[in-house]
């Protein structure tokens, strides 16, 4: 018989908050390791294990790169690593962004259900756009256990929504308050052993190359999926398409990865910084030329400084256009 005894957990934007009710109504008795992936800023110092340590009966502390895993404790990731599970132990690493996070939902997952299979309990929690659902798929290829929280009870629901959109066969899609019981439930009844199925390679790889494993960025012949017609908006390599049944992704040579909703996110937002430099370049354009005319002027050269006056209004023309692009937000439109 096994136990379900790896509970891994990803959310993002209201994932405070969810994870203290969360682990407030976890027993001091849990028999599983319960590790957690929240988005947050490479630049900022984590708190929430003081939060979460407040809030539960649980311990709580950032993992540490080797640390082994006990059962009945609650390890976070912290800022800007990714945070991946090996037999009986974590690792820590600052491989390439995925979906624009590190530490990121996908590789926790992906990293738990090549290991430890049938014994993972995945849980998608409150977040915008959609990191997270290509490591469910991931768990539920290994037969683990997914538990997406209600779009509709979720603070931010695109990432609960686009994981159910796209993996067919969660087990649970309940409000945050039905968690807490189920994760207990699931803990506490030992479940038959099924038949072993193969770790698929394209797991293997992409657990790899967040590992930074030389081997798996350079080996051409075994990379999943074919090359797109998209550059990585990271750092310019060609991105290579990965499709998995519902769900389309995109994975550059050096380990960025993207799902299609946070690629057209992250193009929208490259946009809208084009923009805003070519405002500023044609508005200091603009600016120069009106300086340049007032010395031609002063030189009596009516002709060069008329020159300069036209490609001042034209480039303040040009910039009027782009301002009032900028001004109505078509640009950064949020994809639902």
């Amino acid at each position: 018989m096994l136990e379900h005894n790896i509970i891994v957990i990803g959310t993002s934007a209201g994932g405070v908050e969810a994870l203290t009710y969360l682990i407030k109504n976890l027993p001091p008795d849990l028999n599983a390791a319960v590790i957690i992936v929240l988005h947050v800023s490479s630049h900022r110092t984590s708190v929430l294990p003081k939060i979460l340590n407040r809030a539960g009966k649980l311990p709580v502390s950032h993992a540490q790169d080797g640390e082994a895993i006990v059962h009945g404790w609650i390890y976070v990731a912290p800022p800007d690593y990714h945070l991946l599970v090996e037999e009986g132990y974590l690792r820590l690493t600052r491989g390439a962004k995925e979906n624009r996070s590190r530490p990121a939902i996908d590789p926790l997952f992906r990293s738990a259900a090549r290991t430890y299979g049938q014994r993972v309990i995945a849980v998608l929690l409150t977040g915008t756009l959609d990191d997270g659902t290509a490591g469910l798929m991931a768990v539920k290829m290994r037969r683990g256990v997914a538990i997406v929280q209600n779009p509709d009870d979720a603070l931010f629901p695109e990432m609960p929504r686009n994981a159910i959109n796209n993996v067919d066969d969660i087990d649970h899609i309940v409000p945050l308050s039905d968690i807490p019981s189920i994760l207990v439930g699931l803990v506490n009844i030992p479940m038959e052993i099924e038949a072993e199925n193969p770790i698929p390679s394209k797991m293997e790889f992409e657990t790899e190359i967040a590992q930074l494993n030389l081997k798996a960025v350079e080996n051409e012949s075994d990379r999943p999926g074919k090359p797109s017609t998209f550059a990585c908006p990271d750092c310019g390599g060609i991105l290579w398409e990965v499709e998995e049944k519902n769900l389309l992704r995109f994975r550059c040579r050096t380990g960025h990865a993207y799902s299609a909703e946070t690629l057209l996110a992250t193009q929208s937002d490259a946009i809208e910084d084009a923009l805003w430099m070519a405002l500023r370049a044609l508005e200091e354009k603009a600016s120069l030329s009106h300086r340049l005319a007032s010395r031609m002027e002063a030189r009596n050269l009516p002709l060069a400084a008329q020159r300069l006056k036209e490609e001042a209004h034209s480039a303040l023309e040009r910039s009027a256009i782009i301002r009032e692009v900028l001004l109505k937000d078509d640009v950064n439109t949020d994809v639902e």
